[in-house]
């Protein structure tokens, strides 16, 4: 590594990969911080459903940028980036390392590589007009209009579908030659899980969710911002909602969130391996081999 340069490392991974638990363990080892880079945790009143650090993790290690804005105020990926690159800034300060933990890869993206969205603010109008469209022909508007985004955009992913329209309306540019690349000075290491027996896991944590009282936070969330606020559709928490409605009963909930939850993390997996370097570590000595990879690194 370069003197007197930062050291970023990045742990990531598909979902219930496990990273939560390294990141401390790491953290505790080299007496860091945590950097959340989840696009869900940064919402306050939504923890079971995102697997948010419990607390007593978060009494274990400082963790960063979870529990930043309410879910009926939306922080876009312009936002996050701006309110991270503070956070971490003041973290360079007083160390020479970073340590971010998450599996939204294009929040990662915006960190590690400097990947600078459009500052496109809300369309408030625009938006309530495009959620009104069905969820297959709003993505087929956006391949119309720009085929790239709608390449890397899943057709059921609603908010940055309507997130890419909105710039492309407001601006009459593709979002996706908007994205600007602007790399920070910093070392970045990364590392990435990928356990043999996720699907597994993935199963064995939607399962805890539920019992945990998964429902009964989505009745909360349903309280406080209403039956339609866009967040209650993201996985697990549209299922739980199905549940309250009477659509669907406990058991086919499950199995649709489980199901869910292995598509999304199989689009992860593709994700970090086409778009990053990372280092996978093994499903046994998980810890060993970061801390021998970060020494390595540092020389």
């Amino acid at each position: 590594m370069q003197p007197n340069k930062p050291l970023l490392i990045a742990i990531m991974g598909p979902t219930a990969s496990g990273k939560t638990e390294l990141a401390i363990d790491i953290a505790k080892n080299l007496n860091l911080n945590i950097h959340n880079v989840d696009s869900r945790q940064i919402y306050i009143d939504m923890d079971i459903g995102t697997a948010k650090p419990t607390l007593k993790q978060r009494q274990e290690v400082n963790h960063f940028l979870l529990d930043l804005s309410l879910p009926s105020q939306p922080i876009n990926l312009h936002k996050f980036q701006s309110i991270a690159s503070k956070s971490m800034e003041k973290e360079i300060k007083q160390k020479q390392l970073i340590l971010l933990v998450g599996g939204s890869g294009l929040y990662l993206q915006s960190l590690i590589r400097g990947l600078n969205p459009p500052a496109v603010p809300p369309q408030t109008f625009l938006r309530n007009q495009l959620k009104k469209i069905e969820t297959n022909e709003r993505h087929n508007l956006l391949r119309s209009c720009d085929p790239l985004s709608a390449e890397k955009i899943h057709p059921e992913d609603s908010t940055r579908t309507i997130r890419a329209l909105e710039v492309f309306y407001a601006t009459g540019k593709r979002f996706s030659l908007q994205q600007k690349i602007n790399p920070p000075a910093w070392e970045i290491l990364e590392l990435g899980l990928n356990p043999q027996n996720l699907n597994e896991r993935i199963q064995q944590r939607t399962e805890n969710m539920y019992k945990n009282g998964l429902i009964e936070e989505t009745e909360n969330l349903i309280i406080r911002y209403g039956n339609n606020l866009e967040l209650l559709k993201t996985i697990g928490y549209g299922e739980a909602r199905s549940i309250i409605n009477g659509e669907i009963n406990y058991e086919e909930a499950l199995a649709i969130t489980i199901q869910r939850t292995c598509q999304f993390a199989k689009r992860q997996k593709t994700w970090f391996r086409n778009k990053h370097n990372s280092k996978w570590l093994n499903d046994k000595n998980q810890l060993s081999q970061a801390l021998s990879f970060i020494n390595e690194f540092l020389g």
